[in-house]
């Protein structure tokens, strides 16, 4: 069964128009979930909406949106008020400006979806939007309203469509001085320096998301199936690490434990050439 699109409305260059809509590009459907039980009963748990006053349960048709103006006091929204909350954005993803992919800060990207045509007559325009972008190697910046609130997007294509990225916004980043200001300057000696970025070449690899799993999910999965079959959970006591005393020595034994770890879990060494046979054999002294 085909996904449902979280939102559905128009793509807008200037004058170009198409329709598309926003798809979710991940999932969290897959994870393990539990439910609330009773312990003595066995059954589930209902969670009730009560009035924090009476404790009498709310029945839905009762339950209204509020904003606090001032302690206890409240201005109630209705759910068409809410609606009527008229942007263009709405039903409009209006591309403002362009940037270059370089200048975004990472630490502003949130989460990501799947723009894609609706419809036939949508198809040329898209196709048109999606390789100009690419030509010019550009990320497009616009607007757009889903669950009731105006997201910010960063569009780059993507295969064959365009993946829209949500961006927080300034004010929900935190200013990263009032966590880093207290970081002394350090200058790190050469030869430390010259040892660590050697461990690092060591486990430098490619980026390959098909080589990550969730080991949390699957030992989640491991717990379950062992209680089911009545049997005790493995338990796994993994060591701490501790603050290390003598850094340099640290450093020397990653390095060499690095160099013999088991050849199908390191990176393949450059081969080396063979001598020629021009090569002139030392003459032993």
């Amino acid at each position: 069964m085909a996904p449902r699109p979280n939102w559905k409305g128009f793509l807008k260059l200037s004058l170009v128009s198409c329709s598309v809509a926003l798809y979710p590009a991940t999932s969290t459907s897959q994870r393990v979930r539990f439910n609330i039980i009773n312990r003595e009963t066995g059954h589930r748990i209902r969670n009730e909406v009560v009035d924090a006053e009476s404790g009498e349960p709310v029945n839905p048709e009762d339950r209204v949106k509020g904003y606090e103006v001032e302690k206890g006091q409240y201005i109630l929204i209705e759910e068409d008020e809410l609606d009527n909350v008229a942007l263009e954005s709405t039903h409009t993803i209006d591309i403002d400006e362009f940037v270059p992919m370089s200048e975004v800060d990472r630490i502003f990207l949130d989460e990501s979806y799947y723009l894609v045509p609706q419809d036939e007559v949508a198809q040329e325009a898209f196709a048109v939007i999606r390789e100009a972008m690419r030509k010019e190697d550009l990320a497009g910046l616009a607007r757009v309203v889903v669950y009731r609130r105006e997201r910010l997007l960063l569009l780059r294509p993507r295969g064959k469509g365009l993946l829209a990225t949500t961006l927080r916004y300034k004010n929900e980043v935190r200013e990263e001085a009032n966590y880093f200001d207290d970081i002394p300057d350090i200058k790190v000696p050469a030869d430390m320096l010259k040892l660590a970025a050697h461990i690092l070449e060591t486990k430098k690899t490619k980026f390959d998301p098909s080589k990550f799993e969730d080991r949390y999910e699957m030992a989640l999965l491991d717990l379950i199936k062992a209680k089911r079959a009545g049997k005790k959970p493995v338990s796994v006591a993994e060591p701490k690490p501790s603050n290390v005393i003598n850094l340099m020595d640290a450093l020397r034994r990653s390095a060499q434990s690095e160099r013999h770890r088991p050849a199908a879990s390191r990176k393949p060494a450059a081969r080396r050439k063979r001598p020629t046979a021009k090569r002139k054999v030392r003459k032993a002294s």
